[in-house]
């Protein structure tokens, strides 16, 4: 069986690890092209050509980093006949439209798991961070003198309440931390049955139980339709009375206006926050403004380890993917039937035909 001509894969110019190009090229049938993140005239028709031939493209998953007219959405997809797969660049992928990609016979797929071990890290940091005051006492060591340490006086998180909105990969790693600490951990996540969240280090609960039980809750789950907006003015009324809000996972989730008056009226104790729509916020946003607030820019998964780490994992999978096998990422499976008729339509022979020749027909998730 002859084996199809080059794979063309496209990138993106913003950062990611020299890991990505590096697999890539131990590949002799896989090219890589980039396109450049801003919009001038020729920029953009050079964009386009390369786009044009893609099979591959391998977006940041980060909306406020990548202009709009790059977003895989239909408009995208009408300009790129032979794209196959669109692989994101992290765990979510916000700039992806998933229900675009299905239409067009489009593959999705993400690197779930590649940053858990740093984004359960900065949950836990945050969450130390805020209990014990740690980020308002350096503020205030570096420009005061005179205060007594008891006006920083703190909490211990031993023996407390947490409770995880979402227990993947990410969430399933705070669970195992907490309870490290000494702190009883509570789940809810619709995706999982009870057994299972159990099984990953949680006592399964409704959501709303979780609001009223916990002492910190810590947000894990994905942002989309049925999230956004998940932690309104209501929601964090029906919180404990002094509990502290977590979030790492993204931007809208939490109405950033309910939770600055929840915090302003001292019905929560502090927040820690990673994730922000937009991204950065504006230095005069009225979260910035409160000493009980942590903030961060998105960077909970932005470690040497874990970005090399999305690297591999994106360019393992493509390798994998445009070889013919199927994803082991694979965020809308529905599209696989539509998929393999264009796969053989661009390369002339069925996906898993060709795997079979390649060695590539079983992957396997990290």
């Amino acid at each position: 069986m002859a084996l199809p001509p080059t794979k063309r894969v496209v990138r993106t110019d913003l950062w990611l690890d020299a890991a990505f190009e590096t697999r890539l090229a131990q590949e002799a049938d896989i090219a890589v092209d980039r396109i450049v993140c801003r919009s001038e005239p020729q920029i953009d028709t050079d964009n386009w050509a390369l786009l044009a031939q893609a099979h591959a493209y391998n977006i940041t998953a980060a909306r406020d980093e990548l202009p709009p007219h790059l977003f895989a959405n239909a408009a995208l997809l009408a300009r790129c006949p032979q794209l196959l797969c669109v692989s994101s660049a992290g765990a979510g992928y916000d700039t992806v439209n998933v229900a675009d990609c299905t239409a067009a016979g489009v593959a999705v797929v993400n690197q779930a798991g590649a940053n858990a071990v740093s984004v359960a890290e900065m949950a836990m940091g945050l969450l130390l961070d805020v209990s014990r005051r740690i980020s308002e006492c350096n503020r205030r060591l570096h420009h005061e003198r005179g205060f007594a340490r008891e006006e920083l006086m703190g909490h211990e998180i031993f023996g407390k309440c947490i409770g995880l909105v979402g227990i993947g990969h990410t969430g399933s790693r705070v669970a195992h931390l907490a309870a490290a600490f000494g702190m009883e951990v509570l789940a809810c996540d619709p995706l999982l049955d009870a057994d299972e969240i159990t099984r990953r280090g949680a006592q399964p609960v409704s959501f709303d139980q979780l609001l009223t039980r916990a002492d910190a809750i810590s947000v894990h789950c994905p942002r989309d339709a049925s999230t956004i907006g998940l932690f309104n003015a209501s929601a964090f009324a029906r919180m404990r009375q002094g509990a502290l809000f977590i979030t790492t996972a993204r931007g809208g989730i939490h109405d950033e206006t309910a939770l600055a008056a929840a915090l302003q009226s001292g019905h929560l104790g502090g927040a820690g926050l990673d994730v922000w729509q937009p991204e950065p916020p504006a230095l005069d946003h009225p979260l910035l403004a409160l000493p009980n607030v942590v903030a961060t820019y998105h960077t909970a998964g932005v470690t040497h380890e874990a970005r090399r780490n999305i690297a591999l994992y994106a360019a393992e999978q493509l390798i994998g993917t445009l070889k013919g096998g199927r994803p082991p990422r694979l965020i809308n499976p529905e599209v696989w039937p539509a998929y393999c008729a264009r796969f053989e339509r661009v390369f002339g022979v069925a996906p898993m035909a060709l795997a079979a020749t390649t060695g590539q027909a079983a992957q396997h998730e990290r």
